[in-house]
């Protein structure tokens, strides 16, 4: 169950992770981040309020915040990377290098210890999330170079994987008794934390209602995988968890074949079929 959960999480984040590309290349990068965490609260609040919660600490909520403080930072970079058209470094540097912090902080320091099998799918994962999301890819690569070069767009994605290991480790330590407050808390720290630099680009927020509302549900749907995130780790390890959800890459080359008519590379098809094959492993381990 852990594990379904766990993709669940992904296709969630995948879905997101496409709208949310798309929606950059209207609208200022900001807009999006902010009002995708508005978006996020809105809908954390009522699903903490309709989720069992036994008992809540103020070191769940501390947690939580955290977790929020790493994904607001997290959006806001890997936002800022794809309004430049830096997609082929961006996800891939952020997926990457957040999965392999996550895994070495469950195995190094929380005592995670996955089997033979797992260690075999989560191996397999790293390069699979590469190929997956384009980092070799030369039309793209060009419209990086074109937009900025590499060193803008590598930062934007090591700054966004710092926040994406920091999210899914943090947001995993809250107490299973503390339901889903602790993604409620997040979203509010993230919100807070995003708050300053948003009054730079207040003018920027003068758009259409269904753009603000796009980046609103965007948002929602981020909460939604994170919520579903949080139930596999109750029932899985970190390291496991973590991979499967940071599997979400695969779905924005899906989505761009059947919605954008995008041809798929080699590269790409030979990181599909190790992302299966990943999960594939990770689920039986």
């Amino acid at each position: 169950m852990g594990a379904l959960l766990a993709l669940a999480s992904a296709v969630c984040y995948g879905v997101v992770d496409f709208a949310g590309g798309m929606l950059s290349r209207r609208i200022h990068f900001a807009v999006v981040t902010f009002l995708g965490q508005v978006g996020g609260l809105l809908l954390a609040l009522p699903l903490a309020l309709l989720v069992p919660a036994g008992r809540v600490e103020a070191a769940d909520l501390l947690w939580g915040a955290l977790s929020g403080v790493g994904s607001g930072g997290a959006m806001h970079f890997l936002n800022r990377g794809l309004s430049r058209g830096a997609m082929s470094v961006v996800v891939p540097v952020s997926a990457v290098t957040g999965v392999a912090l996550s895994v070495l902080c469950g195995v190094c320091f929380l005592g995670d210890r996955p089997t033979v099998p797992a260690w075999s799918g989560i191996v397999l994962a790293v390069p699979a999330l590469w190929l997956v999301s384009g980092g070799t890819g030369r039309r793209a690569g060009a419209a990086r170079e074109a937009a900025g070069g590499t060193g803008r767009a590598s930062s934007d994605g090591l700054i966004a994987s710092v926040g994406v290991a920091v999210q899914y480790i943090g947001l995993a330590q809250a107490d299973p008794a503390s339901g889903l407050w602790a993604v409620f808390a997040g979203r509010v720290a993230a919100v807070l934390v995003l708050l300053p630099g948003t009054w730079r680009h207040a003018s920027r927020f003068r758009q259409p209602p269904r753009l603000l509302g796009g980046a609103v549900l965007i948002g929602a749907g981020a909460a939604l995988g994170l919520s579903l995130y949080l139930w596999a780790t109750r029932q899985q390890m970190l390291a496991v968890a973590v991979v499967l959800a940071s599997l979400y890459p695969a779905i924005p080359t899906v989505l761009g074949l059947a919605m954008l008519r995008e041809r798929l590379t080699r590269a790409q098809a030979v990181g599909l079929l190790g992302a299966t094959a990943a999960t594939l492993l990770l689920t039986l381990g």
